[in-house]
Formats: C-alpha cells, sequence, structure tokens
C-alpha cells in the first residue's frame, strides 16, 4: 500500500526547499474529480483557511484540494497558487455560465517551522503551484519533503508520513506533516509511542531498546496538519466524524496532544467511489452508523501509522536531528 493515494482518484504532490537557509515546504492534495470535504481543528493555535465552509450546513459540499505547509500564517499562501494551477484547469464551484467561470474551493492550513528557515523564507503561492504540478498518484515520498520539511516532532524531527488500510472493500488513507509539541517516542526505550500499529512490518525497522539522549525540544509553537481520505459517499457531517477519529490517531502517537501551542488540524476527503451498505428497517439509521464507524476506526489507526512513518523517514535538517540519528542501528 503506498499510502493515500492508493484512495482512487485522490493524488498528493510536495514542494520544498532545503538548505541554503531555507526548511520548509508545501503539500498538495489534489482531488480533481471533487470530494465531499470536512475538518476537525483542536489545540490552541490554528493556522487555518476556508474551514468555515465545510461545516455541514454551509453551501459547498465538495473540494478541489487541500493545501498543507510550512510557514505559520504566511505559509497560507501557497494556496493561491493551487487556486490559480486549478483556476486554469476549469475545477472548482461553478459560479457562472462558462467553464472558466469556477471558484476552486482549497482549504488550508499550516504549521509552524519558522525557526528552522532564515527569516522571511517562507512558502508562498509558487510553492502551491509547484506542488499541484508535482501531483501525482502512486508512491507518496516521505520524510523531509513539502510541508513536513521542517517539520519538529518534540525534539526530533519530524515529516511527512502516510499510511492506508482496506476494510469491508472500503479503502482509507491518510497523511500527516508531524510537526507536535508532544514527544512521539519513549526515550526510554526508543520505540515510538504508536509502533505497536504497525501492519506486516511496514516501518521496516528493528526497534531499539536503550535510552536515546536528544537535545531539548527547540520550540513550544506547533501543530500537526494531515488529510484523512477515504472512497466512500459521505455527507458532510459524515466525514467529519472521520477526521475527529483521525485525531485519536494522532493522540495515540504524540504525547501530550492537541496542546494550547498545537493547532492539529485534520481535514476529511470522501471521494464518493463508493456506497455504504444499504440499510433497511426500523434501525436503518443504526446499521448505517456502524458501517461508518468502521471507517472511523481505521482513519484512527491510519493516521497513527503515517506518524510514525513520518517520525521514521524524516531526516536532519534545520539543525534538528532525526530519529535516524539518535537510534542509527533501528535501520
Amino acid at each position: 500500500m503506498s499510502g493515500l493515494t492508493d484512495v482512487p482518484g485522490v493524488l498528493v504532490g510536495h514542494h520544498q526547499r532545503v538548505g541554503d537557509g531555507w526548511a520548509s515546504g508545501t503539500t498538495v492534495v489534489l482531488v480533481p474529480g471533487g470530494a465531499t470535504g470536512a475538518v476537525d481543528q483542536r489545540g490552541g493555535a490554528p493556522g487555518t483557511r476556508e474551514t468555515n465552509l465545510l461545516e455541514p450546513e454551509n453551501l459547498v459540499q465538495r473540494v478541489n484540494a487541500v493545501c498543507l505547509s510550512g510557514g505559520s500564517a504566511y505559509g497560507l499562501a501557497a494556496a493561491d497558487g493551487v487556486m490559480r494551477w486549478l483556476g486554469e484547469r476549469n475545477l472548482g464551484f461553478p459560479v457562472g455560465a462558462a467553464p472558466h467561470e469556477v471558484v476552486p474551493i482549497v482549504p488550508a492550513a499550516v504549521l509552524f517551522d519558522l525557526p528552522r528557515s532564515e527569516w522571511g523564507n517562507r512558502p508562498d503561492a509558487s510553492f502551491g503551484y509547484a506542488a499541484c504540478e508535482a501531483a501525482a498518484s502512486g508512491a507518496i515520498t516521505q520524510g523531509t519533503v513539502g510541508a513536513g520539511a521542517g517539520a519538529v516532532v518534540g525534539s526530533l524531527k519530524g515529516g511527512i508520513g502516510t499510511a492506508s488500510e482496506v476494510v469491508d472493500g472500503f479503502t482509507v488513507g491518510a497523511l500527516a506533516a508531524v510537526n507536535a509539541a508532544g514527544q512521539a517516542v519513549d526515550f526510554a526505550t526508543g520505540r515510538p509511542f504508536a509502533a505497536d500499529h504497525e501492519v506486516d512490518g511496514e516501518f521496516g525497522v528493528r526497534w531499539p531498546d536503550r535510552p536515546g539522549s536528544v537535545p531539548p525540544a527547540g520550540t513550544d509553537l506547533n501543530t500537526t496538519i494531515g488529510v484523512v481520505a477515504c472512497d466512500a459517499a459521505l455527507s458532510k457531517a459524515e466525514s467529519r466524524r472521520l477526521a475527529v477519529a483521525a485525531q485519536d490517531g494522532l493522540a495515540r502517537a504524540v504525547r501530550p496532544a492537541h496542546t494550547m501551542f498545537d493547532g492539529d488540524t485534520v481535514f476529511a476527503l470522501a471521494t464518493g467511489a463508493r456506497e455504504l451498505p444499504v440499510a433497511t428497517g426500523t434501525f436503518a439509521d443504526g446499521q448505517r452508523a456502524a458501517a461508518l464507524d468502521v471507517l472511523c476506526s481505521a482513519a484512527a489507526r491510519v493516521f497513527a501509522r503515517a506518524m510514525v512513518h513520518g517520525l521514521l523517514a524524516a531526516t536532519a535538517a534545520g539543525g534538528v536531528v532525526a530519529y535516524r540519528d539518535v537510534w542509527p542501528e533501528a535501520y
């Protein structure tokens, strides 16, 4: 399994600059065919754009892309490039009779990575456009790329991670930019907190069993951002339950999670390719809820696994050591 792009119709692209005073970037999740969108935001320091329109009671039902970026609030400018790329292809919410009269729907969230770059070096619209140009299906590059280029999780370098699973015939995938104030590793043993979520040896390491010595966490300003997607036909309210569940996966992987200094934000996308089992009779609503609950449980698992992948794939950047530097024998 490749990760988030195992969900048919979902593409992922990165653009980043690392070195020469830079360690930041942008990741774009494209859904050219559109997808029902939702969001769940926790913690006290969010940086977001176009999240109110994802509320179930609001007009727009489907989104064209999600933009994840470094650069703190400055990095929200990357979404402008995503909108331009989509607009050039007539992809968006129709507002006129002509094919090009559309408004692309691009919710966005940013993480805090400013200390990893020289001041003034942060993603702008060109990063979002370039990430769209790079978007593809298939295997997703993980680690110090895209929105994870300058990410930090506790005392270690964070990065982009992704995972997926198939449950009851549905594909559920997640992508996380791992950048949390809390730690992701038990430093007494070297094992990530969510290591027990591993499936079929996917992490590809031999877990150490020794303490690690690392410098203290470099900043209290962080934020993990990400996307969970599935190929089910869900409403906006049902999609939000996926995002809520994915936050549980985040909390399994990081301790503490959702602090006042994290703006943890997870978007959910439901492409609608497959209907949930048709429920009938007196308890039809409960039967549908049970089917949705299976997807939500999977969302928590894949997001936790994506968090571990982001930690393990990261390489040192911006003066922050990576897991592989502290426990090299694991690789």
